[in-house]
């Protein structure tokens, strides 16, 4: 069931109802986790936190915002879990199992193994990561119930019909719940099979965070601290596991952009543009001793997390734009395609190809990859095809390519940015010496 707050309250005025959505949005993975730590089941929580939601469109018109409206919501869907436990056949077994939930002034025992880790946020992201679910429905219900996105916006995200994803998670509740998978952070082997479906949402939630696929903000950054702390935690859980550390190095080092992506009024600002002295030096410090800790204690082959963190390293070594090591960065995404071939890596490795080499050869990869299904209705396709043509001199393709970049994309803040360099290159003649290097996205 998909969030629809505003017309379910006609009687709210504008304000309140836009606060009711968007604290539900940056609050709800934190409800469906608190929720699911008592009725052991995640279908069953995210109605809770709908029916936690219907209570907040139901009172704050009333009575005004809470000071802290994410503990209200918290507090609301947990008392309602526990209700609902009290109401099963095996009350007294259930209520053992949430005694210390029962008895908030009690403080917390502590964990029974020393590889334990309280985190109920860490718990609803390895249980959503549970090998019973294909890959697929994995990642679809962690960002639905983690990341709080919508059915749309994962189906746009994975550029998949909206049905599709929602059998996906309607699918995958239904197995969680028919198999009776344990809400929990599981140990060694158990562990160790989930994490590379964990590693991936963690970084596909903070991506959303980092460049929201719709709505009016270009950022959403509830969404980059939550991946980044889970991130952050997955480290000290396994301090063995170098693509763990190297997940952290990326999500530290492109994070550390945050301050420099946007404008005042924010505006998307593209990564040749930006004041590097805005970057955040202690982020990218914590990112490159992950990075070096990855290393330390890698045995192999580089993995593919390790590869996009050593890319975005040479971004962060980069003083100036012009300083950026584009020669690395074109042969990390050459190991990168290799490791794990994508139609996205394949777009973002042609335009490292197109700053060490120039638009030439990139632009053959990227008129190769217009042939793949997966990207037909993907933006940015037409829109580093933009870029190359621009630099070539074809102004006026240049200038339809970036049109109907703006057509693909559904956040506004984008849209306005491909616009706009639209328009730009519309309007002025094509140059004498083409620049072979087109302008970096953010």
């Amino acid at each position: 069931m998909e969030p629809q707050p505003t017309p379910a309250a006609p009687a709210a005025d504008a304000a309140t109802a836009l606060a009711i959505e968007t604290v539900f949005r940056l609050e709800s993975p934190r409800v469906i986790a608190g929720a699911a730590r008592v009725v052991r089941d995640v279908g069953v929580a995210e109605e809770l936190a709908q029916d936690a939601l219907v209570a907040a469109l139901e009172r704050w018109p009333r009575d005004g915002v809470p000071d802290n409206p994410g503990a209200w919501l918290m507090a609301t869907a947990r008392h309602r879990a526990v209700d609902l436990v009290r109401r099963r056949e095996r009350y007294a077994r259930k209520l053992a199992e949430i005694g210390r939930d029962l008895e908030p002034a009690a403080p917390p025992p502590e964990p029974a193994d020393p590889d334990d880790i309280d985190d109920d946020l860490l718990r609803l992201v390895f249980t959503t990561c549970h090998p019973v679910l294909s890959a697929k429905a994995r990642t679809a219900l962690t960002l639905r119930l983690l990341g709080g996105l919508t059915t749309a916006e994962i189906a746009r995200a994975f550029l998949v019909p909206e049905p599709t994803v929602a059998q996906r998670i309607v699918r995958a509740k239904r197995t969680l719940a028919e198999r009776k998978v344990a809400f929990e952070v599981p140990y060694g082997p158990d562990r160790e099979a989930r994490l590379g479906s964990v590693l991936d949402v963690v970084y596909l939630i903070f991506n959303e965070g980092y460049a929201a696929t719709a709505g009016d903000d270009w950022l959403r950054p509830g969404l980059c601290e939550d991946a980044l702390r889970l991130a952050r935690q997955l480290c000290a859980l396994m301090p063995g596991e170098p693509e763990v550390h190297a997940l952290a190095a990326l999500l530290e080092f492109q994070a550390s952009r945050t301050a420099a992506r946007t404008t005042a009024d924010g505006r998307p600002v593209l990564l040749e543009d930006q004041d590097r002295r805005r970057w955040n030096r202690l982020l990218i410090a914590r990112g490159v001793d992950a990075l070096a800790r990855a290393d330390s204690v890698a045995t192999g082959p580089p993995g593919p997390y390790v590869l996009q963190a050593a890319i975005a390293a040479c971004h962060a070594h980069a003083h100036t734009y012009e300083e950026t090591d584009w020669p690395r960065i074109a042969t990390l995404y050459d190991l990168l395609a290799a490791r794990a071939p994508s139609p996205v890596v394949e777009l973002n490795r042609a335009v490292a190809v197109s700053m060490a080499k120039g638009p030439g050869a990139a632009l053959e990869i990227v008129d190769r990859l217009a042939a793949e299904p997966a990207l037909r209705d993907y933006h940015l396709l037409p829109s580093v095809r933009g870029d190359l043509l621009a630099r070539l001199g074809r102004t006026e393709e240049a200038h339809r390519e970036f049109t109907r970049a703006a057509t693909l994309t559904r956040n506004e803040q984008e849209r306005h940015l491909l616009r706009s360099r639209a328009a730009t290159t519309r309007d002025q003649p094509p140059p004498q010496n083409p620049d072979p290097h087109p302008q970096q996205p953010t």
